[in-house]
């Protein structure tokens, strides 16, 4: 398993220097929206507004933190902001991109599946895009709670593997797993990590799937909302 974990690892490498070009593209901005929204619910639900703590794990070129600043409400205190990546090459783009924010930022480099946070010590946990990426990610879900605070919020953004598929989400099907990684793979260079997009969500769990694994951890669900024909699934949960 940690071969093939190397392996889609190692795509992130390869892809990091056109990865937000790229993004940009295929999703025509919309997922700014959508991070956009998740960081405004958790702020809406986190119950402490002074000394906040956040780690975006799964960081990649580090968007969903520059969401977390921008969005942030003008009564909140971030006091400090940890982007997680096993990528090194995605760990740079992400530091070039945010060294001019004026929030404490701390980059570290290391997989979900084992966080350098100790126990209750985060107050909103966020992964975006990056949990299907785990192999082990049942185990990464407990290590979200174990360094999530009592009442702290957990935000998962991710194209989930799609149920009940309706006439629309089929041709959005058609859309993510032909069109998606042929832009991707021509803008990038690099077909094949594209091609792994639409592999990567048909063998992960359902956004139900991934609910009832939160509430056998201890996570209440506060939010479960699909977009575009349920592409793509926000969840928000509290501890």
């Amino acid at each position: 398993m940690q071969d093939k974990q190397t392996q889609i690892i190692d795509i992130f490498n390869a892809i990091a220097p056109k990865y937000d070009l790229a993004n940009r593209a295929m999703s025509l901005g919309i997922d700014r929206a959508w991070r956009k929204e998740a960081c405004r619910l958790a702020f809406l639900e986190l119950k402490t507004r002074h000394n906040i703590v956040i780690a975006d794990i799964a960081c990649g070129s580090g968007d969903m933190i520059t969401s977390w600043i921008h969005n942030a409400p003008k009564d909140a205190h971030i006091e400090q902001i940890y982007g997680y990546d096993p990528s090194e090459e995605m760990l740079k783009v992400a530091q070039e991109k945010l060294h001019n924010l004026d929030t404490n930022i701390e980059l570290l480099k290391g997989e979900a599946k084992k966080l350098p946070f100790a126990d209750q010590s985060i107050d909103i946990l966020s992964i975006s895009f990056g949990l299907r990426n785990v192999l082990e990610y049942k185990q990464a879900l407990d290590e979200f709670v174990r360094v999530l605070k009592p009442n702290g919020i957990v935000v998962i953004l991710e194209f989930f593997k799609p149920q009940n598929i309706t006439l629309l989400q089929k041709c959005m099907s058609f859309y993510t797993t032909k069109i998606l990684p042929f832009i991707g793979g021509i803008i990038s260079s690099n077909l094949k990590a594209y091609q792994y997009l639409p592999q990567s969500m048909q063998n992960f769990v359902s956004a139900n799937e991934l609910e009832a694994l939160m509430q056998e951890r201890g996570i209440r669900t506060l939010l479960l909302k699909g977009y575009s024909a349920n592409v793509a699934t926000l969840y928000v949960g509290v501890k």
